[in-house]
């Protein structure tokens, strides 16, 4: 059977950003003579990584044909409510990440209100709004329709429970916000920063591989997923990453300049070249080896041996050459022991900090209680300030408290 190709209008996703990536998007479309920037706004959406699905009511279909938005999006776009249940398979609980009306009439913003359900749009909102999907209006109306008291009842009666874009009141109009300030709006909603917006972050992350000879070799157990779920929060909220990778399972985020290294050596000297251009922020989340084989051979050591003598010697350590390099870039380390008290891990990381001029040391206990399940994790955050203990986590919770914490501290 031959493969099916992707709609055309897909290549643009993800082209300028990926802050929305993996996200899936459910734009309503009402109508309004403004229904013609819905198009718009779905690419706007999909360049920044989103998967748009549209909803159309009947009176939008009269302004813009169902065509255009599946050209738009390279989905089919929904009209009617069939036995296929659209309304559950698209805002029933975990099934979008976002439900947008835009533009939203005052119509449909009183049916949401009323719990009134007899259009596709309306049904999907009703669902959405049970299942606690965040929902995002973008109203458009005369003005007077706009400051008519049911209207204000009803934004009022909504305002905590769902988000609504301001309108431009232009020409005696509340008319829908442009497409741009829609899309800024879920952007930050979804993690976008202005103080992380641009900023230039050089990561390292996963373990690294070091030679005994031909075929053996010494590494350690780090998945990477730390590091990886870091650069993708520091992607959503605007940055720009570098990712230095060494040979981790997780699968490093959309959006990040990848540069695949093995060894310690390799990170370092992929660390220094990077360092050549300028960086805002820099984040040692890699499990960098501490020792490497002194002779490591090019050959396999024959097997027959009763024992082999392998002389370690200390790795560099690439978190201290970052200062160095550039002074004036905000530096995290990552401190990890094992079975060892929270006062003598503090202790570690304070002096890991003073010794790599770290502006942020993250510390964390990778013994007993960690191994039991990988996937979440404590930690400690220090600084010249203080420490801040996180307590056991996911480990994508965690990934989120990091990026926060760098946030208000660059």
């Amino acid at each position: 059977m031959a493969k099916k190709l992707s709609h055309p209008s897909l290549d643009i996703v993800d082209s300028h950003g990926t802050e929305l990536t993996g996200k899936n998007i459910v734009l309503c479309v009402a109508g309004s003579v403004a229904a013609y920037k819905s198009i718009e706004l779905a690419r706007l959406l999909m360049r920044h990584g989103a998967n748009v699905k549209c909803v159309m009511s009947n009176a939008s279909t009269k302004l813009i044909k169902p065509d255009y938005m599946k050209w738009a999006t390279g989905n089919n776009v929904i009209t009617k409510l069939t036995g296929d249940m659209e309304h559950i398979e698209l805002a029933d609980y975990k099934r979008s990440d976002l439900l947008i009306v835009y533009p939203s009439t005052a119509n449909t913003l009183g049916k949401l209100a009323t719990g009134i359900d007899d259009t596709p749009i309306s049904t999907v909102l009703t669902v959405a709004f049970g299942s606690k999907i965040p929902i995002i209006m973008g109203l458009a109306m005369h003005r007077s329709m706009y400051e008519n008291a049911a209207v204000k009842k009803n934004m009022n009666f909504l305002r905590k429970k769902i988000d609504f874009v301001s309108p431009q009141m232009i020409e005696g109009k509340a008319k829908a916000p442009e497409p741009e300030d829609v899309l800024s709006f879920v952007l930050k909603k979804f993690g976008s920063s202005e103080k992380l917006q641009g900023k230039k972050v050089l990561m390292t992350a996963g373990p690294t591989v070091e030679k005994i000879d031909s075929v053996r070799v010494i590494t350690n157990q780090s998945s990477g997923k730390t590091g990886t779920l870091l650069a993708s929060e520091l992607i959503s909220a605007g940055a720009k990453v570098t990712l230095i990778y060494g040979p981790g399972t997780s699968e490093p985020p959309k959006g990040a300049k990848i540069i695949r290294v093995n060894s310690v050596d390799e990170m370092n000297k992929a660390v220094k070249e990077s360092l050549k251009k300028k960086f805002d922020i820099a984040i040692m989340a890699a499990a960098a080896s501490d020792y490497v084989a002194k002779n490591a051979t090019s050959s396999k050591i024959k097997s027959d041996k009763k024992e082999i003598n392998v002389k370690l010697v200390r790795a560099p350590k690439i978190i201290d050459i970052v200062k160095n390099k550039q002074k004036d870039i905000f530096l995290v380390g990552f401190k990890a022991e094992t079975d060892i008290s929270k006062k003598e891990l503090v202790t570690r990381a304070k002096k890991k900090l003073k010794e790599s001029k770290a502006n942020i040391i993250v510390a964390n206990d990778i013994g007993r209680k960690y191994n039991k399940d990988t996937n979440y994790n404590e930690i400690i955050i220090v600084d010249p300030k203080g420490t801040t203990t996180i307590p056991r986590t996911k480990k994508e919770r965690l990934s989120k408290i990091i990026c926060k914490n760098i946030e208000k501290r660059i």
